[in-house]
């Protein structure tokens, strides 16, 4: 049996760090308190004005790589996850990283399923090494940078987000034990009737949409996305739980997508949780880093030692589409 382990994690936040008081001097309806309170949110990193994606993705790539003893010239595959692209539509990020790191062999694609991307992308690399062919390592990289993609006059959205980038190394080992480290299973959904809630035009729609006064600004329903990622959540954590034949004891932490604390907390109130010890819970000083939050935090507890040998995960990712899913791996 052939399972694929991540070998290497890697991260990145650009320097530049943009606090709730900082905000609340320009929207005076907010506060520190308030954006605390409606978030968990006190602060998030913003991208320099000449820092792309891509440069922050090569910095994750790089630590990931370097973590993993992988170079440039073993890379088989390059998969990233974004909603903020150096260019739309080409060239895509895949293959400027492709070029940058020095990757000529590596084929490179981009995957996009919003903040559930990673997640999704996960998947699709444990799939790759069913090909009895192909036996080297993939480098998966999610990159965004969501704060420019949002009005910063609007406090109901702008308070939300951050930019970074996280990444990993999977490779394939044969193992005989059900018990083994690697990703053992994965959920990938999506309701696309609700897709209208979460919302960027530009694209081709439509002739005009380009000029379309919110073209490149994200448009949010936020009940209806609140309510959808709550669910979201508490599904993918059943389903992985039901189907790998997991109790909650023996899950060691839970990785949710980094939106919003009170999703997290009314997710877990509704898994039976006294308390959120369970989740792992960056996004005090993250915020929201779309796709890129489950591989930042991964990192982080990674680099910490806050991971052992044998820990069992569950992942839980949910975004624009809407897209929702989750994996389950041993460490």
């Amino acid at each position: 049996m052939v399972r694929a382990i991540i070998t290497g994690t890697g991260s990145y936040l650009p320097q530049r760090v943009v606090t709730n008081d900082e905000l609340a001097e320009r929207m005076p309806k907010t506060s520190d308190e308030w954006i605390y309170s409606h978030t968990g949110i006190h602060a998030r990193h913003i991208a320099a004005p000449d820092e792309s994606p891509s440069d922050m993705g090569m910095i994750a790539a790089q630590r990931a790589m370097e973590q993993a003893g992988v170079g440039p010239d073993d890379l088989g595959m390059i998969i990233v996850s974004t909603a903020t692209p150096d260019y739309a539509p080409t060239p895509l990020t895949s293959c400027i990283l492709q070029e940058r790191l020095g990757s000529d062999h590596a084929s490179a694609f981009d995957m996009s399923a919003a903040c559930c991307g990673f997640i999704y992308n996960l998947e699709i690399a444990k799939n790759f090494f069913s090909n009895p062919h192909f036996r080297k390592p993939i480098l998966l990289v999610a990159t965004e940078a969501m704060s420019r993609k949002v009005d910063w006059n609007d406090y109901r959205t702008c308070i939300l987000f951050g930019d970074g980038a996280g990444a990993v190394v999977v490779q394939p080992e044969d193992v005989d034990d059900e018990e083994s480290s690697g990703i053992v299973d994965s959920v990938m959904m999506a309701d696309g009737r609700s897709g209208k809630y979460l919302l960027l035009e530009g694209g081709c729609r439509s002739a005009d949409s380009l000029n379309h006064p919110q073209a490149h600004i994200l448009q949010m329903g936020g009940q209806q996305v609140y309510s959808f990622a709550v669910k979201a959540i508490v599904e993918v954590v059943n389903t992985l739980m039901a189907r790998n034949k997991l109790t909650m004891d023996e899950v060691t932490r839970i990785i949710p997508h980094q939106a919003n604390y009170r999703i997290i907390k009314s997710a877990g109130g509704r898994l039976g949780f006294e308390n959120d010890d369970k989740f792992y819970i960056n996004l005090e000083l993250v915020a929201n880093t779309a796709s890129a939050s489950i591989p930042i935090a991964l990192d982080e507890m990674n680099r910490s030692g806050q991971l052992k040998r044998g820990d069992k995960l569950l992942l839980a990712g949910f975004g624009a589409g809407l897209t929702y899913g989750g994996n389950y791996l041993i460490w």
